[in-house]
């Protein structure tokens, strides 16, 4: 699935503002095409859902977020095989039983190392998303540069416009 953003991302002056744009496009599309929506968030933290979460009318069409930061919960919880979790097969996995556990139409997955450190050997930067769209499973990988914040950042805008483009919004 090629991607292009719906917004400039360019550096903004308020980045939070342009997500909150992003999050009620997601809601305005998801609303109009009767499809529910939710995530699954590793080094983001849960900012995604928050995003999401604030959105106009988000009770209609936002399933919720299952954040799971620890390892250990990425494969108890969400079913993540034995293999690292910053991996294409975790981002996969995360996405498909997050649609499963919560009933969502379309789900987007986030884990990756932000940093400052390498982890499973992937150095600061390297994100994986899954994404489920209906029967369609697919994967992303991104590498994101700056600081840790940054990185979560950019990985916040992108999980949106992954978003916005499932639900055919203006590429």
């Amino acid at each position: 699935m090629a991607i292009s953003p719906m917004f400039d991302n360019a550096a903004s002056d308020n980045p939070a503002s342009d997500n909150a744009a992003r999050a009620e496009l997601v809601g305005e599309l998801a609303h109009r095409a009767g499809r529910t929506v939710a995530t699954a968030e590793s080094l983001t933290g849960g900012q995604i859902a928050c995003t999401l979460g604030a959105a106009p009318d988000s009770s209609e069409w936002y399933r919720g977020s299952i954040v799971a930061y620890a390892s250990t919960v990425k494969h108890h919880l969400l079913r993540v095989p034995d293999v690292p979790v910053v991996s294409e097969i975790s981002a996969r996995t995360m996405a498909v039983t997050t649609a499963e556990l919560l009933g969502a139409d379309l789900v987007v997955a986030v884990t990756g190392a932000a940093g400052p450190g390498a982890q499973d050997g992937r150095e600061p930067g390297t994100v994986w998303f899954g994404i489920v769209d209906g029967d369609d499973i697919s994967t992303e990988y991104r590498e994101f540069d700056g600081s840790a914040d940054d990185v979560v950042s950019q990985t916040v805008t992108e999980a949106l416009d992954l978003f916005a483009a499932a639900l055919g919004g203006p590429s």
